[in-house]
């Protein structure tokens, strides 16, 4: 059985990372379900099911081969027309980042598209979408750990360049924890 955060390639081949890249899903879009990879397993897990009446506005997943400041692999929310089944590779564009702060550590987001999507195949950047979809995004993190008694800060979206910053940062942190046996 092959391990999806560390056997599977990030690259997409003739699409340049980090622009363009895989994302295993973890969550489809409309799911009260808070599903997470067991690190040690490669096997999706049931974290728990959302104390607040809220629901995942996007596909939510990682990045995989990449290590992110909070110890997890990068996260990535992929916008497209359907639900994606958890556990599933897709390939996706980055369009921009969200950035929180939770537990004090920073947790960032990347905005995609999914590439084969023809509904979404045309938007480059955060600037194509409309900007409802971003009110409803932050205030889905920003309310889906209320009710457990945990606050979470939530910025402004950022642009697709500091996406890739971000992306190549997590795939460098990722090589460097794996030669010296962190991962």
């Amino acid at each position: 059985m092959i391990h999806p955060w560390h056997d599977v390639r990030p690259g997409i081949q003739n699409l340049d990372l980090p622009q363009n890249f895989r994302a295993i899903i973890e969550i489809p879009k409309g799911s009260s379900n808070k599903y997470e990879l067991d690190k040690t397993t490669g096997m999706l897990r049931l974290d728990r099911v959302l104390s607040s009446a809220v629901y995942y506005t996007a596909n939510y997943g990682f990045i995989p081969q990449t290590y992110a400041e909070d110890n997890d692999p990068l996260d990535v929310l992929v916008f497209c027309t359907e639900k994606v089944p958890p556990l599933c590779i897709c390939e996706a564009r980055a369009i921009g980042v969200m950035t929180m702060v939770d537990e004090g550590q920073p947790d960032h987001k990347i905005i995609s598209v999914l590439i084969n999507d023809p509904e979404f195949e045309d938007l480059q950047s955060i600037a194509d979408f409309p900007k409802h979809t971003f009110k409803m995004l932050k205030r889905f993190f920003e309310d889906y750990k209320n009710l457990e008694g945990k606050a979470v800060e939530v910025d402004e979206i950022q642009p697709v360049e500091r996406a890739h910053e971000i992306i190549e940062d997590s795939l460098q942190r990722y090589s460097e924890a794996r030669r010296s046996g962190h991962l």
